[in-house]
């Protein structure tokens, strides 16, 4: 088997492949790559694989007038800059010794070694400078399934990092097939490793969780987190049944997947815990006031935004499990659209200072509640 694309014959690409094994070494895509290809799956960065130290690494870039950038040196990893893109280059590595966050790796030689400490099977395939595929652990056969599971023992992968049990749950959303479930071996160890997630940076656990909730419908994997307590172990307080009808929702009205918005569905509205941004804790708690509130659909697109309107008028629907009508997705519209037709400088001199700016909302709040009917005329006489 085969993979192709652009990211593969890219010159750039096949510079690097070229240096590496310049001098007699390996050197194969690895993983997110070769996965996306074989599953038709756009492709984002290329990751290679050699048996070359770090060192070797280095010396082969230069050699070929290739930037070496030591990333992570430590752990066996150099980007190679080729033409302006970033590969970065890992020789090929076995876990040594891991606390549930960070590994001591040795360097090897061996490529079944290196395929052995990554996480999932679909994600231990390589593949050469021409695409032919390599499958030193008999991964194909999950990938094409769309199987997600862990290398080995699950128990076993989790405990060198319990992140990953967060990326079961993603790459499942991601990659799965919802109708083969998940599976069963997996969540009896992520069942018994909730304690782990303690250990897990804030910011790990919001990456990972941003990203689960950017898949297309994350709604089954979701469940399945709060089914074995890992929900509830990352987002304290959080509800998941909102979910699959906002997915829905979304997909009715061609929306596209938002993780903000559906982090709002599941009651989550403080991102300070996951270190999200101060922007993107701002609009979760201006969801958090606007859900409850009496604000029509008009005013929600006048004083918000179209976007925004769309969204607290969906995230009402399934959270209040409320019917949706579709037609109020055209009052945010018009309300957006709308322009208050009375100007400071049609109230002086009469009203100046704090005096002004108290009628000028009032006037606002009675053309509002008009529907924006109200003309200057009717608001000023």
């Amino acid at each position: 088997m085969k993979v192709s694309g652009d990211w593969l014959t890219a010159n750039a690409t096949q510079a690097v492949f070229r240096a590496l094994q310049a001098q007699g070494n390996a050197a194969f895509a690895v993983g997110g790559c070769v996965r996306n290809a074989l599953m038709h799956v756009p492709v984002t960065d290329v990751d290679i694989a050699t048996d070359a130290t770090p060192e070797q690494v280095q010396s082969l870039a230069e050699a070929a007038s290739l930037k070496p950038v030591p990333t992570g040196i430590d752990h066996g990893t150099i980007t190679v800059v080729s033409a302006g893109t970033g590969y970065e280059v890992t020789t090929f590595r076995a876990d040594t010794e891991t606390d549930g966050r960070h590994a001591i790796v040795r360097f090897s030689t061996d490529m079944t070694e290196d395929a052995a400490r990554r996480d999932f099977t679909m994600n231990a395939l390589y593949a050469d400078a021409d695409g032919t595929v390599i499958d030193p652990l008999n991964g194909l056969p999950d990938l094409l399934a769309r199987r997600v599971r862990f290398i080995g023992n699950p128990q076993d992968r989790i405990a060198e990092d319990y992140l990953r049990i967060l990326r079961f749950f993603r790459f499942a959303a991601w990659y799965g097939d919802p109708d083969h479930g998940f599976d069963a071996d997996a969540l009896g160890a992520i069942a018994n490793s909730l304690d782990g997630l303690s250990g897990l940076s804030c910011e790990r656990i919001g990456g990972e969780v941003i990203k689960l909730l950017s898949a297309s419908n994350p709604a089954p994997a979701v469940g399945s987190m709060a089914q074995t307590g890992v929900l509830y172990a990352v987002l304290p307080g959080s509800d998941p049944r909102a979910l699959a009808p906002l997915v829905h929702l979304e997909n009715s009205l061609l929306c596209l997947p938002d993780p903000l918005r559906r982090l709002a569905s599941i009651g989550v509205f403080d991102g300070t815990s996951l270190r999200l941004s101060k922007k993107d804790q701002r609009r979760l708690a201006q969801y958090q006031s606007l859900i409850p509130s009496s604000e029509s659909a008009k005013e929600l697109g006048y004083r918000h935004g179209a976007e925004i309107g769309r969204d607290v008028l969906l995230l009402r629907s399934a959270m209040l499990e409320a019917p949706f009508d579709p037609g109020a997705i055209e009052l945010v519209d018009i309300g957006a659209e709308a322009k208050f037709p009375v100007k400071p400088g049609d109230l002086m001199p009469t009203y100046t200072g704090a005096a002004l700016g108290e009628k000028l909302r009032e006037l606002e709040d009675r053309w509002i509640a008009s529907g924006f009917a109200l003309t200057k005329s009717d608001l000023l006489g």
